[in-house]
C-alpha cells in the first residue's frame, strides 16, 4: 500500500514539473537579427498628379499647343530628378473682341485625363518634386519673358497677369513650403540696365528641414474657383491688332532656399 502511495506521489510530482521544464526550454535562448533598407536620390522624372487629389497621376494637356483637330495638345515633359519641375500649366486667355475699354480676361482651367481615362478639369498649377532625401530646402521662381507680342513684334502694352488664390497641395508629411497667394507678374526686360531686367517672382519657398516629396502650387481649389484665378488685364488705351499675341514663362527651381 505504501509503495503505491509513493509511486502515485512521484507521478504527480513529475506532472507538476513538466510545464516548468517545457517553459524553460521555450525561453532558454534569445537571439537578435537585423533588418535594413537604404534609399538613394531618385533621378527619374515624376509624372504630373491631380491638383485636386495629388495621390493620383494624370495626363494634362496644353491649350496653347492644339493638335490637328484643334484640341489641346501634349505638354512639354518635366525635368529629371532628384530636384525637378514636373509640370507647369500653359495659360490660354481665349479669343477676345477688340475694345477701347480696360478689360480683364481669365485663363482657361487646366484640362486633364485621370488614371481611369476620365476627362476633367481643375486649377492651373505648377508641380515640383524633391527626391534628394536631404530636406535641405529649395525655392521656385517664375519669370514672364517679356510682354505679350504678335508675330510683327508689336507689344500688348501695359498688359498685366495676376495669379490669384494660390495654395500649396501635397500628400507629403514633410514640412510644407510657403506659397504666394497672389503673384503679380512683371514682364522681364532683355535690357541689362532696365528696371525690370530679369524680373522674377517667388512662387514657393521650402526652408531647410522640409520640402521633401511632391508639391503643387495651384491657383484655385477646384474648377469653379480656378476659372477666375488667373487674370490678364489689358488697358483700353492699348492698341490691339486682330491677331494672336503670345509670351512665355520660365520656371526656376533652385537648391538654396530664400531665407
Amino acid at each position: 500500500m505504501n509503495m503505491k502511495k509513493y509511486m502515485l506521489a512521484g507521478l504527480m510530482l513529475s506532472a507538476m514539473l513538466l510545464p516548468a521544464v517545457a517553459l524553460a526550454e521555450e525561453t532558454g535562448a534569445v537571439y537578435t537579427s537585423n533588418g535594413a533598407v537604404t534609399f538613394t536620390a531618385n533621378t527619374d522624372p515624376t509624372k504630373p498628379v491631380d491638383p485636386l487629389n495629388p495621390e493620383n497621376p494624370i495626363t494634362p494637356t496644353d491649350p496653347t499647343n492644339p493638335d490637328e483637330n484643334g484640341n489641346p495638345g501634349e505638354v512639354t515633359p518635366g525635368t529629371a530628378g532628384p530636384l525637378s519641375i514636373d509640370f507647369a500649366s500653359s495659360l490660354q486667355f481665349g479669343e477676345q473682341k477688340i475694345t477701347s475699354t480696360t478689360e480683364t480676361y481669365y485663363a482657361a482651367t487646366q484640362k486633364y485625363t485621370t488614371k481611369d481615362g476620365t476627362a476633367t478639369e481643375g486649377p492651373n498649377y505648377v508641380q515640383v518634386t524633391d527626391n534628394r532625401g536631404t530636406e535641405k530646402g529649395w525655392v521656385l521662381k517664375v519669370k514672364q519673358n517679356g510682354q505679350f507680342k504678335n508675330t510683327d513684334g508689336k507689344e500688348l502694352v501695359g498688359a498685366k497677369i495676376t495669379l490669384n488664390q494660390g495654395n500649396v497641395v501635397t500628400n507629403s508629411s514633410s514640412t510644407k513650403p510657403v506659397g504666394k497667394e497672389i503673384i503679380e507678374l512683371t514682364p522681364a526686360s532683355d535690357t541689362p540696365d532696365s528696371e525690370n531686367y530679369g524680373a522674377e517672382s517667388i512662387v514657393m519657398n521650402a526652408e531647410k528641414g522640409g520640402g521633401a516629396g511632391t508639391y503643387l502650387h495651384a491657383w484655385g481649389s477646384d474648377a469653379e474657383t480656378a476659372a477666375k484665378s488667373i487674370a490678364l488685364e489689358v488697358p483700353g488705351s492699348t492698341t490691339k491688332y486682330a491677331t494672336q499675341y503670345t509670351t512665355t514663362f520660365t520656371w526656376t527651381l533652385s537648391e538654396i532656399p530664400e531665407n
